[in-house]
């Protein structure tokens, strides 16, 4: 008996709205714009260690019941992820196109060569020296394509039935993503005196690109999924859980010169993305507002925009069309707004359309081949 699909969780949908809007804001903006909220634009990079949580988190809801039960089909599932995250990335793929010249300026022959190579295999986070190559953002598809595949062996784990133990194994697994920057602040290997978001050093460059680094986050959201499904959607817990996460991350990252950045980068974080995310997956007034249309709408296209703003960005103002049109009063502001309308139409005219024409080709093909 096939297990039913999971119902979608809208407030999760609609967080990724602010999530991708913060990375926009952390790249390109001035947090000192942003007032009380200035503190979480400057730390815009830890939405991307959220985005990795809530992506096991996401893929655990929906596939670890089915993966138990023997259900999960690991080629369709990977096919699946396929279609989900190619078509976007090859298309900021063509957009970092203008950027080629300056990576070969900027790298060794045999470097540009193996980004240029390893890039679109989305092999690129493996080496840190070209993880962001072309497309600063696409290193991360880099660490989720990894975890796409060991995935179905993390979702056949067996399901707990006790919450207390099951939150022992969560804490172990915090512990050893801690292991990582606790070692960076511990033997300082780049010898940086004040690592933080501008700093450049090979070791610090691995510990913030490489899948490797970021592995338990995702593994996190993976036993978060099963934590979530022994919690009633109703249970005024979650509510409490959410605002305890939001004011924890608020609270880290206005005192965050007091913490290591590299503790704060990725793992110190993952029990209060936790705790969002059971808030979230409730069904409380924080959730509720939070699963309002607009955010939903734009967070639907959450992926888009991380995806395609770094390229989009330089395209934009490499053209100076703003000034052409005397639109440049606008700006940033404006920018900001033509780039989530971009995303919302690549959703919409690039990635469903694609996604479904592979699906039907690949299908097609499995037909053909008896499988």
């Amino acid at each position: 008996m096939e297990t039913r699909k999971p119902a979608p969780l809208k407030a999760l949908t609609g967080l990724r709205c602010f999530a991708a809007v913060n990375i926009v804001l952390f790249h390109f903006s001035n947090p000192k714009w942003f007032g009380f909220m200035g503190p979480v634009v400057d730390a815009g990079y830890i939405s991307v260690s959220y985005f990795i949580l809530l992506s096991g988190f996401v893929l655990g809801y929906n596939y670890n019941e089915r993966a138990r039960n023997g259900e999960l089909d690991r080629k369709r599932f990977w096919e699946a992820r396929f279609t989900r995250i190619y078509p976007i990335y090859f298309l900021s793929l063509l957009l970092s196109v203008q950027n080629l010249r300056g990576e070969y300026a900027s790298h060794t022959h045999a470097m540009f060569w193996t980004g240029l190579v390893l890039t679109p295999l989305l092999l690129q986070g493996f080496v840190p020296a070209v993880a962001t190559f072309l497309n600063t953002p696409a290193w991360t598809m880099s660490a989720e394509a990894f975890y796409y595949v060991v995935f179905p062996w993390l979702a056949r784990w067996k399901k707990p039935q006790r919450i207390a133990p099951h939150l022992t194994k969560m804490a172990g697994v915090w512990i050893l993503g801690l292991v990582p920057g606790a070692l960076y602040v511990a033997l300082n290997p780049d010898g940086i005196a004040h690592p933080d978001r501008w700093s450049y050093g090979q070791w610090l460059w691995a510990l913030k690109y490489t899948p490797y680094a970021h592995l338990f986050s995702f593994v996190f959201g993976v036993m978060l999924a099963n934590l979530d499904a022994m919690i009633p959607r109703t249970n005024r817990m979650r509510f409490w859980l959410g605002i305890m996460g939001f004011a924890g991350i608020y609270a880290i990252v206005s005192t965050e010169p007091l913490i290591p950045y590299a503790l704060v980068h990725d793992g110190l974080l993952m029990p209060l993305f936790g705790f969002i995310i059971l808030g979230l997956a409730g069904e409380n007034p924080l959730a509720h507002a939070l699963s309002a249309k607009p955010l939903v709408f734009v967070g639907e296209a959450s992926y888009c925009l991380y995806l395609l703003h770094f390229n989009l960005w330089n395209l934009i103002h490499n053209s100076h069309v703003l000034e052409k049109l005397g639109l440049s009063r606008f700006d940033p502001w404006l920018s900001y707004v033509i780039l989530i309308a971009l995303a919302i139409f690549a959703l919409h005219f690039v990635e469903k359309p694609a996604q479904r024409k592979l699906r039907e080709w690949m299908h097609a093909t499995n037909v053909l081949r008896g499988t």
